[in-house]
Order: C-alpha cells, then sequence, then structure tokens
C-alpha cells in the first residue's frame, strides 16, 4: 500500500499531463489543417469529411477520459486514506478531511483537462460543419 500512496499522484498527474500535451498538439495541428485546407482540393463531401474529422476523436477521447482518470485517483486516494485510518485506529474528523481533500484534487486535475477539451471539440466541429457547407454551396453554384 505505500508504494500506491508514493505514486498515485505522479501516475495521475502524469497521465492527465499526457493527455494535456497529445490534446494541445492535436488541437493545434487541426487549427493549422483548417485555416490552410482549400475546399476546391476535394471532389466529393465525403472525403472533405474525412480530412476535416481527422484527429479529432483522441481530443474528444481526453474530454470524456479525462474525468475518469481523476475520479480513479481520488476513488484509490479514498481507499489510501481509510485504510491508513484502519491501520492507526485514529477516526478523527481532521485526519478524514485532510486525506479526502488530498484525493479530491485528482478529480480537480481530470476536471480541469477535460472542460477545455470538450470546448475544443466543439469548437472544431463547429468549424467543420461551417467548411463542410461552403465546400457545398460552392458546389451548388457550380451547378
Amino acid at each position: 500500500m505505500e508504494w500506491l500512496k508514493a505514486w498515485l499522484d505522479p501516475l495521475v498527474f502524469s497521465t492527465l499531463g499526457l493527455m494535456s500535451v497529445v490534446m494541445v498538439a492535436f488541437t493545434l495541428e487541426r487549427w493549422v489543417f483548417f485555416r490552410k485546407v482549400q475546399l476546391s482540393d476535394y471532389s466529393h463531401i465525403k472525403r472533405l469529411e474525412v480530412a476535416l474529422s481527422n484527429h479529432i476523436t483522441p481530443i474528444y477521447t481526453i474530454g470524456s477520459m479525462a474525468p475518469y482518470v481523476g475520479l480513479l485517483g481520488t476513488v484509490i486516494g479514498i481507499l489510501i486514506t481509510f485504510h491508513d485510518m484502519g491501520q492507526t485506529n485514529n477516526i478523527s474528523a481532521s485526519n478524514i478531511m485532510v486525506g479526502l481533500a488530498m484525493a479530491l484534487k485528482a478529480t480537480a486535475l481530470g476536471l480541469l483537462v477535460a472542460i477545455p477539451a470538450v470546448m475544443i471539440t466543439n469548437q472544431l466541429q463547429r468549424r467543420m460543419d461551417v467548411l463542410m457547407a461552403l465546400w457545398q454551396a460552392e458546389q451548388d453554384e457550380r451547378a
């Protein structure tokens, strides 16, 4: 149990940190692609859709999974707190509150990663919709 106490925060924080780095990298890649995309290069709407939606899934997945990573860290932290209290027979309110407060930081960090990821995904999805509508308008004008 001691190794888990020592490694819980680094494992949760490094996992969420890696998720953040991946999210930022894919977000920047998509932002650059959306700014440079030439709609006239695509002859079919599905080809455009595939190109626009590339790398969106990891951002969406990070937004949906980050709270669970944080929650897992919190649950394990609470289990450690209860285990320690049971081992020492020290059931004071202050020990419980300190242990719970330390455990909840994992959930807070998970939400801190997830909220921007969801916002970014929504913004990218909106930009995809706009670009596809513009492509369709160009096709309609040509016909």
